[in-house]
């Protein structure tokens, strides 16, 4: 079980080659960090851990679900939320509630297990005060939390975070840390600039450089290492 990426090649449209032939186990419950320059392939590899793109080829499998499979799509991104760099991407409903119910209410469950899911949610990212206020009135870092309860809401095996430090101050990149350290058996993918931030959550990191990966080491090792780092 967990993420399982192998020989995942992918090119846009217009030429771009983005992936050279991925190879990349997550085992279920492992927190890892995607590091790597801008333009290195980052989000193109994350979007294929949800079905969101698909390989040109080479094969994604999330808990042995294919994501080519068309039948297993559903449960997949079910499976494997992705929590973007702008919270503004996922909030759009009047109220912190409207957003964070939105998905399970689209799983077709009753209100009373919605409401069940929205209080579980908010609760786990400290944003249950907010329930009833407007996503826009809130801080980037609130934003940012309530954005993590909307794919908590739909119980996922796995949580991936484009930059999630980005932009915020000290105290709310506090929050949010702890907030990831502390949600319980989950697999983190956590794509990442912000090396501090990537040992603080990450035991082990990969490095992307022009759509293959070039390293895969634990992050305090990785950080120790000038000439890694270089």
């Amino acid at each position: 079980m967990g993420l399982l990426v192998e020989g995942v090649h992918h090119a846009y449209p217009d030429g771009r080659v983005a992936l050279r032939g991925v190879d990349l186990e997550v085992a279920s419950g492992e927190r890892v960090a995607v590091l790597g320059p801008n333009g290195a392939g980052k989000t193109t590899l994350v979007l294929h851990l949800n079905g969101v793109l698909a390989p040109t080829s080479g094969r994604v499998t999330v808990d042995d679900l294919d994501t080519a499979d068309r039948a297993a799509l559903r449960e997949v991104r079910r499976r494997v939320g992705i929590v973007f760099q702008d919270p503004d991407d996922q909030l759009f409903c009047p109220s912190v509630r409207q957003d964070v119910a939105f998905g399970p209410a689209n799983l077709g469950l009753d209100r009373e297990a919605v409401d069940e899911r929205v209080v579980e949610a908010l609760d786990a990212v400290g944003m249950g005060h907010a329930v009833d206020r407007a996503p826009h009135h809130l801080s980037l870092g609130e934003r940012r939390r309530v954005a993590v309860a909307t794919v908590l809401a739909m119980r996922p095996t796995t949580l991936v975070l484009d930059e999630p430090s980005a932009n915020l101050d000290p105290a709310a990149r506090s929050e949010l840390a702890a907030v990831l350290r502390d949600l319980p058996d989950l697999t983190l993918v956590v794509v990442t600039h912000d090396l501090p931030y990537a040992l603080e959550l990450c035991p082990r990191s990969v490095v992307l450089d022009d759509g293959r990966i070039v390293d895969d080491a634990p992050t305090a090792e990785l950080l120790a290492d000038a000439e890694r780092l270089a």
